[in-house]
């Protein structure tokens, strides 16, 4: 016989969601569906120029979550894992759209296993309408003035839009962006 009497599931699903996408709602509903809990946790990653400040991804995605009663978004300060154990998550959401995707990823499930071996991973593949976008890809087309407004929220796409078009062709990636206002809204 089954315990009615059972842990929360906790899954984290992180990544720099510079800017947030559909394909990164799509893997939040869905995790939303299967586990009690997910929390959403954006992150600066040393490796890669960030677009949006912290704290405007962490308003896009509170925006772009509030439906979710079970979801919420917390940004990652240090290790993962530590990050995890301190939410009391069992479980690491990871988004695979191809191939490519897959060696980066398993190596870093493996080397999270390594240093929690009680937290998993799981990987998510994106719906088919999702398989090809990135925000790399969503920021590019939209910096050579591209309509990426079926890719992201609106909320997005507006600061995408506004922040993009104070910018010159050739721009510092290692400066984020600032709309003209000179305050973010969200």
């Amino acid at each position: 016989m089954i315990s009615s009497k059972r842990a929360r599931r906790v899954a984290v699903y992180p990544g720099s969601f510079d800017p947030v996408t559909l394909g990164h709602l799509d893997v939040i509903e869905r995790a939303a569906n299967l586990f009690d809990d997910v929390i959403v946790a954006p992150a600066v990653n040393a490796q890669k120029s960030h677009t949006f400040p912290i704290e405007v991804r962490i308003d896009f995605l509170k925006e772009c979550t509030a439906r979710f009663e079970n979801v919420e978004v917390a940004p990652i300060r240090g290790l993962l894992v530590d990050f995890a154990r301190d939410c009391g998550a069992q479980v690491i959401i990871r988004g695979l759209r191809a191939v490519s995707d897959f060696e980066f990823e398993f190596q870093m499930a493996l080397m999270n296993r390594k240093l929690s071996p009680r937290l998993e991973t799981i990987f998510f593949t994106p719906k088919e309408d999702y398989t090809y976008l990135s925000s790399r890809i969503v920021k590019e087309i939209a910096r050579l003035g591209g309509d990426v407004s079926k890719f992201v929220p609106g909320t997005v796409n507006n600061a995408l839009r506004e922040v993009l078009a104070s910018r010159s062709e050739f721009v510092d990636e290692k400066e984020p962006l600032r709309l003209r206002s000179g305050e973010w809204k969200v």
